[in-house]
């Protein structure tokens, strides 16, 4: 069976057809360093009832993210935390807790978020940290996933989101979209098709992650 590019339904797993139910919206915050494009997909599988959560504050680190603007569209708080201004990443993640606290978040979604956290981060919001990564984890941890990918050859890239740990792109993997490689791809067309998935998976695997984690991985 050969599968057409935008052919995708049977290449997520798992798959999930209706929005979980939460007894109440969760509260999240998003952090993110550049377009905020996943950003924008939460809030809109939220306006369309696709996910019952709502956005607490968006926490940026470059003052030139796009993801700010975003927010702003979306009347949701917007803050600043410029990891340049800091001694050290544990005290950059000291800050960014304080600020989630701040805003009474319950879950953390690292929407594109370009900073390695520590365990002042992991610990404050224990199996309530999620990623997302331009790769079928475990292959191409790190920046330039698809620039990894396509100069390996594979024929199918993907996106994974997952429970954030101590390890770079590493924890419980909650749910995969696979893409076809196109012969014709480059980094940006790859990508492009990548990100549609991402946008597709991310609202799903938070309420994944809240059904399921919340119960199976308590916090501390």
């Amino acid at each position: 069976m050969t599968l057409r590019p935008d052919s995708t339904a049977s290449l997520v797993s798992p798959q999930i057809q209706d929005a979980f139910a939460q007894s109440t919206p969760l509260k999240l915050g998003i952090m993110a360093s550049g377009n905020g494009s996943n950003f924008e997909a939460i809030a809109q599988a939220i306006k369309d009832g696709k996910l019952n959560a709502q956005i607490q504050v968006l926490i940026y680190n470059n003052p030139d993210a796009y993801a700010a603007v975003r927010a702003s569209y979306w009347d949701v708080p917007a803050v600043l935390l410029n990891h340049r201004d800091y001694n050290s990443r544990e005290e950059f993640d000291q800050q960014i807790v304080q600020t989630l606290r701040q805003y009474d978040v319950d879950w953390v979604i690292m929407a594109g978020w370009m900073r390695l956290v520590t365990e002042v981060l992991i610990d404050a919001f224990t199996n309530k940290i999620i990623n997302i990564h331009p790769s079928l984890l475990p292959s191409f941890k790190g920046s330039r996933a698809v620039e990894q990918a396509l100069a390996t050859g594979v024929k199918i890239v993907g996106c994974t989101v997952h429970l954030v740990c101590l390890e770079m792109d590493s924890g419980p993997i909650l749910m995969q979209a696979a893409v076809p490689v196109l012969p014709e791809d480059t980094p940006e067309t790859l990508h492009a098709r990548i990100q549609v998935q991402e946008h597709r998976i991310l609202p799903q695997a938070i309420a994944l992650a809240a059904q399921q984690f919340t119960t199976h991985y308590p916090s501390k």
